[in-house]
C-alpha cells in the first residue's frame, strides 16, 4: 500500500503567480479585492478575496482551499511567497468557500492532533509524513463528496425547471456565463503571469486512510449548493 501512495498525488494543480500580487496589508489580512464594482453600484462582478495559507502543510492546505473553491464555482491563485491564495469568484461564492474552508481545515487540525505524533518500526518521526498524508487525502475526499452533492443540487434544479416547478434562471447557460466571468476576472488580475505548482505527495498510508476517514466524517454544513445560486 504504501509503495502505490507514493505514486499518488492531489488530483489539482494550483497556478501561482511569477510575480508578486499586491498584498494590500499584512498577509494574514482577509478582505475583499476588486470590489469597484459592488461600491460603484453596477452589476455584480467577480471579485478577489485573499485568505492566508501559512506552514506547516500549506501545499495540502491550498489544495483543500482549491477543492472547495472548485465547488462553489471559484477559483484560486496561490502566492506561495507571499502565504496568501487569492480566491477569485463572486461575493457570495467568496462567502461559502471562506466559511466552509476555515471549518473543514478546524475540523482536519483538530482530528490530526486527536491522532497524535507517529513513529516508525525504529522509532523515528514520521508525524509530518502522516500529517501531510492526511490533508492530502482529506482534500480529495472532500472534494468528491462536494462534487456528489453539487451534482445531486444541480440535477435537481434542472428537473425542476424542466417541469416549469421552479423559477428563476435557466440553471446550464446561467453557471456556463458566471464561470466565463471569473476566467476573465483571473485574466484581468493576472494575465499571462500564471505558472502551474507542483501536486502534492501522499506517503504514509495511515495518514492517507485516516484523512479519508476524517474527510467522510466532516461537517459541510456551510457549503451552499447550486440550488441556491441558480435561483438569483
Amino acid at each position: 500500500m504504501t509503495s502505490r501512495l507514493r505514486e499518488t498525488t492531489s488530483t489539482v494543480d494550483l497556478p501561482a503567480p511569477r510575480r508578486r500580487v499586491p498584498a494590500g496589508g499584512h498577509p494574514a489580512t482577509r478582505g475583499p479585492v476588486g470590489s469597484r464594482a459592488a461600491k460603484s453600484g453596477r452589476k455584480e462582478e467577480p471579485g478577489g478575496r485573499r485568505i492566508a495559507v501559512d506552514n506547516p502543510y500549506e501545499a495540502p492546505k491550498a489544495s483543500l482551499l482549491q477543492t472547495v473553491a472548485q465547488a462553489n464555482r471559484c477559483r484560486i491563485i496561490w502566492s506561495k511567497e507571499l502565504g496568501l491564495v487569492t480566491v477569485i469568484g463572486f461575493p457570495a461564492d467568496l462567502d461559502a468557500v471562506e466559511l466552509l474552508f476555515t471549518s473543514l481545515l478546524v475540523q482536519a487540525n483538530s482530528a490530526m492532533l486527536r491522532a497524535g505524533a507517529k513513529r516508525d518500526a525504529h522509532g523515528r518521526s514520521r508525524t509530518r509524513a502522516f500529517r501531510q498524508s492526511f490533508l492530502v487525502s482529506y482534500a480529495i475526499r472532500i472534494g468528491e463528496r462536494l462534487s456528489e452533492a453539487t451534482g445531486h443540487a444541480a440535477q435537481q434544479v434542472a428537473a425542476q425547471q424542466a417541469t416549469g416547478s421552479a423559477g428563476g434562471t435557466d440553471l446550464v447557460p446561467f453557471l456556463a456565463a458566471r464561470r466565463r466571468a471569473v476566467d476573465d476576472a483571473v485574466d484581468a488580475m493576472f494575465g499571462d503571469t500564471l505558472t502551474r505548482s507542483r501536486a502534492v505527495r501522499a506517503t504514509d498510508a495511515e495518514g492517507w486512510h485516516s484523512g479519508r476517514i476524517a474527510a467522510d466524517m466532516a461537517n459541510l454544513h456551510n457549503h451552499v449548493p447550486v440550488a441556491a445560486t441558480a435561483s438569483v
